[in-house]
């Protein structure tokens, strides 16, 4: 009996530990990369109105999806084509979209703490691209780039869809994941409910003059 119940034991530990990241392609992380020159072409405004980061984190009872909002950024665009740009994130925007009332108020509290973002210290998120470089297909453009979060720096590369590009206007969406302990987020969650090593993100920037 004992045997029995140590192999149930050992059976619910593993199950709980099986838990899978949300859908997306992990973005390439290595160590931040010194920004050169900045790159030709016309600076555009980001519309932090019609532009968005939608993120979702998955765990073992299932997944927790919302918004955080753009603070400011700017695009460049040379001859139809995205060269260059940063944009900021504002971590006090986190919001969560399928819990309500307390249980929504405590998951945004909880993500705005020190076992996840570090709001208080850290309010902000950056973005600094690095470098374009054209895709498999029209349309396609690989970026990296400088994320900071938590204080920490990595260069990330991601496949991204420029939807739009003029000297007045540009329009790009990327899907993508990172490994959140790239950047010192290993708070791992309950025993029984442990939470993905990645998050995915969803980015759509509008720029305009």
């Amino acid at each position: 009996m004992e045997k029995v119940m140590l192999s149930l034991a050992a059976g619910a530990l593993i199950l709980a530990s099986c838990v899978s990241n949300p859908e997306g392609k992990k973005a390439e992380t290595t160590d931040s990369v010194e920004t050169a020159e900045s790159a030709a072409g016309e600076a555009l405004t980001v519309d932090t109105s019609a532009s968005s980061v939608v993120w979702t984190g998955r765990k073992v009872s299932g997944q927790h999806h919302g918004t955080v909002k753009i603070k400011s950024g700017t695009l460049l665009v040379d001859q139809g084509k995205l060269t260059g740009g940063n944009f900021v994130i504002d971590l006090n925007t986190i919001d969560n979209q399928d819990l309500e009332g307390e249980y929504k108020g405590k998951l945004e509290g909880h993500l705005k703490s020190d076992d996840f973002f570090d709001v208080a210290n850290h309010p902000d998120a950056t973005f600094e691209i690095t470098g374009v470089k054209d895709g498999s297909e029209d349309g396609v453009v690989v970026v990296s780039g400088n994320l900071t979060l938590r204080g920490v720096t990595k260069n990330i590369t991601f496949d991204a869809n420029v939807e739009e590009a003029s000297d007045t206007a540009v329009r790009a969406t990327a899907d993508f994941n990172i490994a959140r302990e790239d950047w010192g987020i290993t708070y791992s969650g309950q025993a029984d409910d442990l939470i993905s090593k990645e998050i995915n993100l969803k980015v759509t920037l509008v720029a305009g003059t």
